[in-house]
């Protein structure tokens, strides 16, 4: 049977770790009641040695007496009593312990902590129902205006198509059905879209049904009212995120027109009110009370779990305590709002109802899978798969070594032609297989800590990958591509035409291609198209707006640089044709591949830079521009690497010296004190952080400088360690492979440090932007 403190640390919420009842110290707190009793027992038996047996009873008969009270005799009197004080929204629990404890510290001590872990979790509790009721009040004022401003649509497509739209029936206040702004042929939705969108009257009409009174034609000025008479000015817009491109573009030309040219004694009608901005909006609204419904789901989690450690802690103490204080203390914690309330269980009663509603056309089993996503059962196949991939891959790759020497392929001087075939490709298959492996090893130890990365990627715990998903990957990958080369070797060993053969690894480039973007349902769709997506906000920047899997994923770009420039030479390679003419020059000798090689090694950079820009742009943190030079300073470092290993004349030595001398300094800074956290100076754990998920500090010590020696692997382009004719694509590969090491080594104690981030503000629940947004008339 598995202990209960082992149950409670793997079901509690991590965010909310340190509102929950601290179990493992109210377990020390008996532990020193119970030490307490053997020592009190002890001496006991010392001081009851030599006296009679009658005197031992009369002892015990006063014992008794003390427990029977002054009311009436009874046996059973309460031996703690808790005192509540203050009202329902300030409640605070106090024990009073009866005479029989007076004396005992430990046992005060007890009860004094679990007082104060009772009062922390009714706080915690109200401050959060609170929010999630204040939430849902909010999010159905947003669903009332979607409602009625689909209401306007539908009256307006009734307008310019009578003849069909007379025979749809008119949708109420209460219905949010999708087919009534996507329904239609496309020459109806053409025809509506030039008719011209909702306009501001219409806009302001539906507005008006909502309890809001419009006032002048300016900036949509609108004016609540109570009783007649205006009160507040307030505006209402549709505020659609800049998520993409167009609506980036737009977004800052609108900003610019108005500040720049706006004229306030010019009529200014608005933004009009299309159907792909209220189909942007519900999307929105359902996002919210899928993460609205998730938050309570936790919150009564919370209450449960909190529940259940007040039972285990309370039998453990009669049980030590030899006492009957647990049903006392239990009644009132199930009178307490924890346990009490019942608004959390309302509101996702009421939450499930209107999602059923509003965005599932009544089907309830369709509303759950939105609200409760099912997570995928852990196939043992896959660890099978895992195993027999692994076994395949050793197996190759040590028939490939054998065959490799037995031929002389490496050590051939007329055969340096296989190596400058099969190096690009392979190599780039290795560095990605390898990263990919790295990532596995990363959601293991992300599981293992209890950081919770699919909420911080904003994955859904539905389709994310598991860290045996990317072993999977990873093994497999490598097994095709290693099974490849032992396929091109023999071949090429057996005297068949070079030109020929040497189409085997396009061949191999072009089947991962079309795997990547394969539209079936196959070999992991979702986290394909998911990728895609990922890269093309990546390539994209600044347009798109950044998440944390964006600029996450752009950090490792900017360490696989190497494979990045494989991929330019294989690609030149093949378009070219040199894997018939066997003219390698081709490609490495050509001035558009010596400025492609400047371009390559400046884009992850770049990318990087323009999302540090675009962050700075939307949140105002001036930390984002920091980050950005950052990035700047390293795209000056490898443009000067880069120029040194063409002309290495001592003027660009310096530049090297200069460029990444800054460069790391400040990559180090940043790696150590901003995305990990650590070197604190006035923290508990010295020039760490306060809080640490791996128990042991030596680790983190150990990785500063791990991170540190990695970080100097430039200095290679300056001592030139090359010995021999090979040497030099070995040494790169070997540092391109430490620097893929360094940033999965980096991965684990970034996602901690925003893991932790998390934990002190109690972010559980994402918060979802609404569309509909008040503001003040004079914005």
């Amino acid at each position: 049977m598995v202990k209960f403190s082992k149950e409670l640390q793997a079901q509690l919420i991590p965010e909310w770790k340190e509102a929950f009842v601290n179990y493992w110290q109210l377990k020390k707190n008996i532990k020193k009641i119970k030490i307490s009793r053997r020592a009190q027992q002890k001496l006991e038996e010392r001081n009851d040695f030599g006296r009679s047996f009658l005197d031992r009873v009369a002892g015990i008969g006063r014992k008794i007496v003390s427990l029977l009270g002054t009311s009436g005799g009874e046996i059973n009197r309460e031996i703690i009593q808790v005192r509540r004080q203050g009202g329902d929204e300030e409640a605070i629990y106090e024990t009073d312990l009866d005479q029989l404890f007076s004396e005992r510290d430990e046992m005060k001590e007890f009860f004094e902590r679990l007082d104060e872990e009772l009062n922390k979790v009714n706080q915690f509790y109200k401050t959060k129902e609170s929010e999630f009721l204040e939430r849902g009040e909010i999010l159905n004022k947003q669903l009332q205006i979607l409602v009625d401003l689909k209401q306007v649509l539908h009256d307006r497509r009734r307008k310019s198509f009578p003849s069909r739209s007379d025979s749809v029936p008119r949708s109420n206040s209460s219905s949010l059905r999708g087919s009534d702004y996507s329904s239609g042929s496309p020459a109806e939705s053409e025809e509506a879209q030039s008719e011209g969108s909702t306009g501001v009257d219409d806009v302001i009409a539906a507005l008006e049904r909502n309890g809001l009174n419009v006032i002048g034609s300016g900036r949509h000025k609108i004016m609540s009212t109570k009783k007649g008479k205006p009160t507040t000015k307030v505006g209402m817009r549709i505020d659609i995120p800049a998520t993409t491109p167009t609506r980036t573009i737009t977004a800052v030309t609108s900003m610019l027109w108005e500040d720049l040219v706006s004229n306030p004694k010019k009529e200014v009608r608005g933004d009009f009110i299309n159907r792909k901005k209220i189909q942007c909006a519900e999307k929105m609204i359902r996002g919210a009370f899928v993460e609205l419904y998730r938050g309570l789901g936790l919150l009564k989690t919370y209450s449960s779990l909190n529940m259940v450690a007040f039972t285990k802690i309370l039998k453990k103490f009669d049980k030590v305590a030899n006492q009957e204080a647990s049903g006392t203390y239990l009644k009132v914690v199930k009178r307490s709002h924890f346990i009490s309330s019942d608004k959390v269980v309302r509101l996702a009663d009421e939450v499930e109802s209107i999602f059923t509603k509003h965005f599932a056309n009544n089907d309830r089993k369709k509303a759950m899978k939105y609200l409760r996503p099912r997570q995928h059962k852990e196939s043992h196949m896959i660890t099978f798969l895992v195993g027999l991939f692994t076994g395949c891959f050793v197996t190759l790759f040590s028939i490939y070594a054998i065959l490799a020497h037995l031929s002389g392929m490496f050590s051939s001087t007329t055969e340096a032609g296989y190596v400058e075939t099969v190096y690009p490709i392979f190599s780039m298959f290795a560095l990605l297989s390898l990263h990919i492996f790295l990532y596995g090893c990363n959601l293991f130890m992300w599981k293992s800590s209890r950081i919770n990365y699919n909420f911080i990627f904003e994955f859904s715990p539905s389709n994310a990958l598991k860290y045996r998903d990317v072993f999977l990957l990873c093994t497999s990958i490598m097994t095709m591509v290693v099974g490849a080369m032992v396929v091109h070797l023999l071949l090429r060993s057996n005297g068949f035409s070079p030109a020929h053969v040497d189409a085997i690894p396009g061949i191999l480039l072009l089947l991962f291609t079309g795997l990547m973007i394969c539209p079936f349902n196959i070999f992991y769709r979702s986290t394909r198209y998911c990728f895609m997506r990922v890269m093309r906000n990546i390539i994209c920047s600044p347009f798109y707006k950044v998440l944390m899997v964006d600029f996450f994923m752009a950090d490792q770009l900017t360490s696989q640089i190497p494979l990045l420039r494989h991929m330019e030479f294989t690609t030149c390679y093949f378009l070219a044709g040199s894997f018939k003419t066997h003219q390698y020059q081709t490609c490495t000798s050509s001035k558009l591949y010596k400025e492609l090689a400047y371009v390559i090694s400046f884009l992850p950079y770049y990318w990087r830079a323009m999302q540090c820009a675009r962050r700075w742009f939307d949140e105002g943190d001036i930390n984002h521009i920091a980050n950005l030079g950052k990035y700047v300073s390293a795209m000056l470092a490898a443009g000067a690497r880069l120029t040194f290993a063409m002309r290495p004349t001592p003027i660009w030595l310096g530049m090297v010296i200069a460029t990444s001398s800054v460069a790391t300094v400040y990559q180090l800074y940043w790696d150590f004190v901003k995305d990990w956290g650590l070197l604190n100076p006035k923290s508990k754990n010295p020039w760490l952080r306060d809080d640490l998920i791996l128990k042991r500090n030596s680790i983190y010590y150990f990785s500063i400088g791990f991170n540190f020696v990695l970080r100097l692997a430039w200095v290679e382009t300056i001592m030139h360690l090359n010995i021999g004719k090979m040497d030099y694509r070995l040494l790169d590969f070997f540092l391109a492979s430490l620097e893929i090491i360094r940033r999965g080594h980096w991965n684990f104690y970034r996602l901690e440090n925003e893991h932790l981030n998390n934990v002190g503000k109690f972010r559980a629940v994402k918060a979802v932007p609404l569309p509909f947004r008040e503001m003040d008339s004079d914005d």
